[in-house]
C-alpha cells in the first residue's frame, strides 16, 4: 500500500532538550489550489524551528504537506495554518514558517509567520569571522 496524504503530524523526543539548536527544513514542491480559480499554486515552504520537548517526524511532515495538494486556500491562510498545526503538534520554543509563492499574475508573494514560546528568550547569536589570509598586494609580500 502506498502512502497517502495526512493531516497528522507525528513527533519524537528532542534528543538535546538542554540546548537551543536550529532545525532548518525546506519543502521546495508545495502545492495547493487557488480558492478562486481552482488553478494550482506552487510554493517553497521553509521551516526554521528551535524545538522544545519534541521534534517533528519527517515522513509525517511530508504527508502533511502533501495533504494540501487538492485544497483551495489563500496563501496567507495556508501559511498560518501550517504554523498553527506545527505549534499544536510539537510546541516548539521558536518556529518560523516562510512561504515563498511562485509567480501568479506577475506577482511573487512571500508570507512569513512566527511563533515564540511564552517566556522563551533566544540566546545571543554568535557570529564567527572568517579567517582571510592577507593578500600579497596588500602586505607588500
Amino acid at each position: 500500500m502506498s502512502s497517502q496524504p495526512s493531516k497528522t503530524l507525528q513527533s519524537f523526543p528532542n534528543p538535546a532538550i538542554e540546548r537551543d539548536y536550529h532545525i532548518h527544513m525546506q519543502v521546495p514542491e508545495f502545492t495547493c489550489l487557488c480558492p478562486l480559480t481552482g488553478q494550482p499554486d506552487f510554493a517553497r515552504i521553509v521551516l526554521d524551528i528551535i524545538p522544545d520537548e519534541t521534534c517533528v517526524e519527517l515522513k509525517s511532515l511530508k504527508l502533511y504537506m502533501w495533504s494540501y495538494r487538492n485544497e483551495g486556500a489563500f496563501h496567507e491562510q495556508v501559511t498560518n495554518t501550517i504554523l498553527d498545526d506545527l505549534v499544536k503538534a510539537i510546541a516548539p520554543r521558536f518556529l518560523r514558517v516562510t512561504a515563498q509563492w511562485y509567480v501568479r499574475g506577475g506577482i511573487y508573494t512571500n508570507v512569513v509567520v512566527e511563533h515564540h514560546k511564552r517566556g522563551w528568550k533566544p540566546k545571543p547569536r554568535v557570529e564567527l569571522s572568517r579567517f582571510e589570509p592577507a593578500h600579497p598586494a596588500v602586505t607588500g609580500a
